[in-house]
């Protein structure tokens, strides 16, 4: 599968790691999240290494619609309600600056990364309570945002919510100038960690004050040893599955793209909360049309491009369609994402995760929160998105979800595992759960955590760490 942005650029590629080594810090993953809070640290000075299973990028990087913007979805008038108004505000704040920190960089690198401002528009074609309490929320938690009638789409829309001075790039582009400044290990994928647990006593932080003595940590690669003092998960979805429980935590979700020609679309970027919740925006002389979400492994028999295809129709017609691809997102409970100490058990484990589709943003608030947690900064965003926080009311609904999800396809992967005519074992290897098929991409999809694999078992997503097995 290629996206627009894959098929634009191509980094050069990175050696495996062939040695034992130790550094300071070691950050697992080399999409945007892992390669920004690498970048940050070692602005700060901090020995860090990435360790990437496939290519830099090559994850939901390569497949994002790549939108930089604070408008995610329907959810300031969400946050005010479930988390109150401070934390909706420092929410806010946090995205924001990651805008802004993008444009700065941009600048500062001089990175010709087609990045450019844009308004960001929420809409209904179907009814405006909702786009109306947003823009209301939105308004007095300090965004400069606003309630429209007239969006500039070629179609009606009923209302909408206009946030102004959002922001669109190329995310490889972006990705490539980065990553050539860090050191970075390619086709080296981190298989277990050992260590990180506080081993008694008291040591002198950075800053000369008292904090807790902690065992290095030892990850164990495909290709070598890597020890190290602290560790990043900035791998999309955490593999590791005690302590922190992300497996419970978390869900995946897949969504649809198709990149069109001849389709004239006004500047801007686009996002329907109706129905299969549209995404819009030029990417060039191109326009990408989104949309069509569903849980992963929940498929509903293939369509989801078609659904695409028909809308383009409706909204462009005569226009051509030149590539089409997906991407998976992760999803938290509270539709906050988890950026902070992976487990109060393993204080020098990071974790970057539960993005709810809004990666490129996500990404940056990480890279400005971690470095600041490893420095022993103060940041006053990071209680906000603390992966130690709960929130029962924001957080029942998909924690039964996903409880009750896991318990089932647990219970269908105990039985009818084999297909009669491959002999690949269709249960997901990560935990055991039964497979789905999916046929927009022809991949086998785990509905419980998201993994994804080809027809023939080799692992494209994960958590999962392995391909099926085959055999009888």
């Amino acid at each position: 599968m290629e996206s627009i942005w894959t098929t634009t650029v191509n980094i050069g590629e990175r050696s495996p790691l062939k040695k034992n080594i130790s550094v300071n810090t070691a950050v697992i993953g080399g999409g945007i999240a892992g390669i920004l809070i690498a970048w940050h640290l070692q602005q700060r000075g901090i020995e860090t290494v990435v360790l990437e299973e496939n290519r830099i990028g090559g994850g939901q990087t390569g497949f994002t619609t790549a939108k930089i913007t604070c408008q995610h979805n329907l959810i300031y008038d969400k946050l005010m309600q479930q988390f109150g108004a401070e934390n909706a505000r420092l929410y806010a704040k946090a995205n924001l600056a990651a805008v802004t920190e993008y444009q700065k960089l941009i600048e500062q690198k001089q990175i010709d990364c087609d990045f450019s401002r844009q308004p960001s528009y929420l809409f209904s074609t179907e009814k405006v309570q909702g786009v109306e309490r947003e823009a209301q929320a939105a308004r007095k938690l300090g965004i400069n945002a606003g309630y429209v009638t007239w969006t500039g789409l070629p179609f009606k829309v009923k209302g909408a919510v206009k946030f102004e001075q959002q922001a669109q790039f190329h995310p490889l582009k972006f990705l490539e100038v980065l990553a050539g400044e860090l050191t970075v290990y390619e086709q080296t994928r981190v298989n277990s960690l050992e260590g990180g647990v506080s081993i008694g006593g008291e040591v002198k932080d950075r800053d000369g004050g008292k904090g807790r003595r902690v065992e290095k940590t030892k990850l164990f690669t495909n290709r070598g040893t890597v020890t190290a003092e602290h560790v990043i998960f900035a791998c999309h979805y955490p593999f590791v599955n005690f302590p922190g429980l992300y497996f419970v935590r978390l869900h995946q979700e897949r969504s649809y793209v198709i990149a069109l020609e001849n389709a004239a679309m006004p500047d801007g970027i686009y996002l329907g909360v109706d129905g299969d919740k549209f995404s819009l925006r030029k990417a060039g002389e191109l326009t990408l049309l989104g949309g069509c979400s569903h849980r992963t492994g929940a498929n509903k028999g293939g369509g989801e491009y078609g659904v695409l295809r028909e809308k383009a129709e409706q909204w462009f017609p005569g226009s051509r369609e030149v590539m089409r691809w997906s991407a998976q997102d992760c999803m938290s409970m509270d539709g906050v994402p988890y950026i902070g100490r992976f487990a109060l058990t393993r204080p020098n484990w990071y974790v970057a995760t539960g993005f709810n589709k809004w990666g490129m943003t996500s990404s940056m608030v990480a890279a400005q929160i971690i470095p600041d947690l490893i420095c022993g900064t103060e940041n006053v965003y990071a209680p906000v998105f603390s992966p130690q926080r709960f929130r029962l009311q924001a957080s029942i609904k998909n924690l039964l979800c996903n409880t009750w999800t896991s318990a089932a396809g647990l219970t269908k992967g105990a039985v009818s595992v084999l297909d009669n005519d491959d002999g690949i074992t269709k249960r997901c290897p990560h935990l055991g759960c039964k497979l789905e098929w999916n046929a927009d991409e022809n991949t086998w999809e785990c509905p419980c955590h998201g993994s994804c694999f080809e027809r023939e078992g080799k692992k494209l997503e994960g958590p999962a760490q392995m391909d099926l097995p085959q055999g009888r």
